[in-house]
């Protein structure tokens, strides 16, 4: 399902995260610009941990930040199913992105985390985090 770029917000995020929590068809959700922040991103998280279909979520260009980044990395560490999560130019920093990177060590099923572009994360930690796991681009 491709919903980009519809000002969704926090606010619509909470609505289609209760949908998504009961979804038994969807495998692709697109939600590229749509001004979700971390509270947006919890709701989804949240709905992460019920769901068993999703297998590509695409968030980037919103303002998930390092608190959004710590609501997804809380789900990546139990989900079985996500094998795709693109979550660059999000304003997410060190903090944010050493939190997925622990998440990753327990999670076998994602394949492709899209971290890199335009975010708040130093070179060093980039070149680190690549290193030491091939799956972040």
């Amino acid at each position: 399902m491709h919903l980009a770029s519809n000002r969704i917000s926090d606010e619509g995020s909470q609505y289609l995260a209760n949908a998504l929590s009961n979804n038994s068809v969807l495998t692709t959700l697109n939600l590229t610009g749509n001004q979700i922040e971390g509270q947006g991103v919890q709701y989804f998280a949240n709905a992460l941990s019920n769901n068993t279909t999703l297998t590509t979520l695409d968030l980037h260009f919103n303002q998930i930040g390092d608190q959004g980044a710590q609501h997804l990395a809380n789900v990546l560490q139990n989900n079985t199913t996500l094998m795709t999560l693109d979550i660059h130019w999000n304003q997410i920093g060190e903090l944010g992105a050493q939190h997925l990177a622990n998440a990753l060590r327990n999670n076998s099923t994602l394949h492709k985390l899209v971290l890199i572009y335009v975010n708040h994360i130093s070179s060093t930690l980039l070149d680190e985090l690549q290193k030491n796991d091939d799956r972040i681009a």
